[in-house]
């Protein structure tokens, strides 16, 4: 199973296979709120925009309709003077089995995210509530974060490096160049390991292109 695969996988790697086949996956600028947390599903898509005359916004009712091992990622257009996440959403989702958070925006109630081990990744925290600030604009719709098109279903890959998304017509085959990539770079700590020079080990290995696109 893909999912399975690439929580095996180190974002490094992964962004390595994408750089291999021409594909801009990686989110710059999302961090997770622990070094431990690691997420890896399929997206759940949600938007929000700045409130308007329809009236007020809430945040996070679309909570109800995310299937379990999903990751949910926010698009709050990059805003960080209020928050689109909480500590009851946290409760929730890490109850229903909701691998985890990925926010183009900020979070807060950062206790309750690191008591639970729920995955969150965003730009930073902020107390300031949402509520009445933003409105929710669309679920399951296409979202942009940093030029990065992420559709339902793409694979959604976070750890302590960062966040990126996997197209999902493209998930099997960053998949199998990942893996290359990392039994590659064990080759060449084995051999360094070993005694070897650092530099042979990498040009017998073909270190030096790793990453270099694919014509295939």
């Amino acid at each position: 199973m893909l999912v399975e695969r690439l929580r095996a996988l180190p974002t490094a790697a992964v962004s390595d296979a994408l750089d291999r086949i021409g594909v801009e996956g990686a989110l710059h600028g999302l961090a997770p709120l622990s070094n431990g947390f690691r997420a890896v599903g399929p997206a759940f898509t949600v938007r929000y925009a700045p409130v308007d005359e329809t009236g007020a916004g809430t945040v996070g009712d679309f909570l109800d309709d995310v299937p379990p091992g999903a990751v949910i990622v926010i698009d709050n257009a990059g805003r960080t003077d209020v928050t689109v996440w909480g500590g009851i959403m946290t409760e929730v989702a890490a109850a229903r089995g909701i691998a985890g958070t990925v926010i183009n925006g900020v979070c807060r109630d950062v206790s309750v995210s690191l008591t639970q081990n729920y995955p969150l990744f965003s730009r930073g925290r902020f107390m300031r509530t949402g509520k009445d600030r933003v409105r929710l604009v669309a679920v399951g719709e296409p979202v942009t974060v940093n030029g990065v098109e992420i559709h339902v279903g793409a694979l959604i890959c976070a750890d302590a490096d960062g966040v990126l998304a996997v197209p999902a017509a493209e998930a099997e085959r960053v998949v199998d160049i990942a893996e290359r990539i990392e039994r590659v770079e064990s080759g060449i700590v084995s051999a360094a390991r070993a005694g070897g020079a650092l530099r042979e080990a990498r040009e017998k290995f073909g270190y030096h292109r790793l990453q270099t696109r694919s014509r295939a």
